[in-house]
């Protein structure tokens, strides 16, 4: 039996404290400061633990996300002296999309690489925008198969980025006749890319690498902001050239497993040219996520490219338009291209813009993606508080330039490990035990939209009024 994949683990501290979501307020002249079973002691998360101050002093607990708002502290207060509060900051934290929650989220999973919790239950609308529009299927949770909650070390989340046979061939003596393309695999559906913006100092991106090759998994990097200290053979990094500058990239080209080539008109022309550099180079080209996405996919498909990656905009959104479609919408329109003219099985889907959680990673799979692409998650798990003010060219407050390689590597991994356990959850309560077989499937997924359609619209839709004339 081939060896089990596993992320190793290990807590990686905050260097800053945490910007956490709730605390709670003391009312201390109400407190007898006597008591023995104080409810600080009993706190399952060890919010009050962590600082022995709030015993001795009953000091109110410093704002840190692992409070989860379970109230047990408000409830159990035998002189009735706590209430929950909002931190003011928290509420400044982040954007309309990348929210205070998936912020705090994410800094928890890359703290102790363990799937986040909530003691307060979900308070939300049950369905929102974009990904929050989709919920997935999970009745197998409930009949649970051999291989499936119950059976996570059986549930496999490889995935393949190289190109595919549409057809074998075969010899009179029944040997393979096809000739068989190199075969890439990743052991996670997700891979790493320099994000745009933010302190990409050296010390980051080292510690972006080095994570994406302790879990077996790629990053796409311009050759132009190609650390120093991983300038020499590296089978984790993708450079991103284009048609005009990969002449000037040989010898990189000739170490990477993979390069993603800016997509152009004729770019297919340029594929044997780089395969004579290296014969079994994986070619990936990165197409803008558009309205001709779905079109020029088709025709890329036809050629002997392994992977199309999609970008699409930061906010899971259509670029290059005043009123972006979602990603996923867009995702689905370009699976389901291919799958009409009968080649997706050919090609490899990546996307990237806008994954921030791992349910994101599980949706844009069922939306038709092969693998997705983060980058702004690698920033949040070293603590960024997406602030802006990098781009102001004002001092980062968390001093990421200073990041030490080992520990952001660390932190990056607790996520990814979190991030892959929350995708094995998920699966394993549809009842697949493949990653590859949730690709497109929809069948597993409820779209609000649709419900709202075949199941509300004729109960509360607009009647017909026939006058009478």
């Amino acid at each position: 039996m081939p060896k089990k994949y596993h992320i190793p683990t290990k807590n990686a501290d905050p260097r800053f404290p945490p910007i956490g979501k709730y605390s709670t307020v003391e009312f201390r002249e109400d407190c007898a400061g006597c008591c023995h079973q104080c409810v600080k002691k009993k706190c399952v998360y060890g919010i009050f633990k962590d600082n022995f101050l709030h015993w001795s002093k009953m000091a109110e607990p410093e704002y840190l996300y692992t409070c989860k708002n379970c109230y047990r502290c408000v409830q159990e207060c035998t002189k009735g002296i706590f209430s929950m509060s909002v931190n003011p900051e928290y509420r400044n934290l982040g954007d309309d999309y990348w929210t205070g929650d998936i912020i705090n989220s994410t800094w928890a999973q890359a703290h102790t690489g363990k799937i986040p919790v909530s003691g307060a239950g979900y308070r939300g609308p049950f369905a929102g925008e974009g990904f929050d529009s989709i919920w997935t299927d999970m009745s197998e949770i409930v009949r649970p198969t051999r291989d499936g909650i119950h059976g996570r070390e059986y549930i496999n989340t490889t995935v393949e980025l190289s190109r595919r046979p549409m057809r074998l061939k075969f010899n009179q003596d029944m040997s393979i006749a096809t000739e068989l393309p190199p075969i890439l695999e990743l052991p996670v559906p997700v891979l790493f890319r320099q994000p745009e913006f933010g302190v990409l100092s050296e010390s980051v991106l080292l510690s972006m690498v080095q994570a994406a090759g302790a879990i077996g998994t790629l990053m796409y990097v311009p050759p132009e902001d190609h650390p120093a200290a991983v300038a020499g053979p590296s089978a984790s990094l993708v450079p991103c050239l284009t048609r005009e500058t990969y002449s000037n990239h040989t010898g990189l080209i000739q170490k990477s497993r993979m390069i993603e080539l800016a997509y152009a008109p004729g770019i297919e022309n340029e594929f044997a040219g780089l395969r004579s550099l290296k014969p079994d180079l994986f070619i990936s080209v990165g197409l803008p996520l558009d309205a001709k996405a779905a079109d020029i996919a088709l025709a890329l498909a036809q050629t002997d490219v392994d992977t199309i990656h999609l970008y699409g905009s930061s906010h899971g959104r259509e670029v290059g338009t005043d009123s972006p479609r979602y990603l996923k919408d867009m995702l689905r329109e370009v699976h389901l291209k291919l799958v009409d003219h009968r080649i997706r099985d050919k090609v490899n889907i990546v996307v990237s813009g806008g994954i921030a959680m791992a349910e994101h990673m599980a949706k844009a799979i069922i939306c038709g993606a092969d693998a997705v692409v983060v980058d702004i998650p690698l920033l949040l798990a070293l603590e960024c508080r997406l602030c802006n003010l990098c781009k102001e060219n004002q001092p980062c407050p968390v001093k990421l330039e200073a990041v030490e390689p080992k520990w952001g590597a660390q932190r990056i991994v607790n996520l990814m490990s979190a991030w892959r356990n929350q995708l094995i959850e998920v699966m394993g309560a549809f009842g697949i035990r493949e990653a590859r077989r949730v690709r497109g499937e929809v069948g597993r997924s409820l779209w609000f939209e649709d419900l709202e359609r075949e199941n509300f619209a004729p109960i509360f839709g607009t009647r017909k009024v026939v006058g009478v004339g």
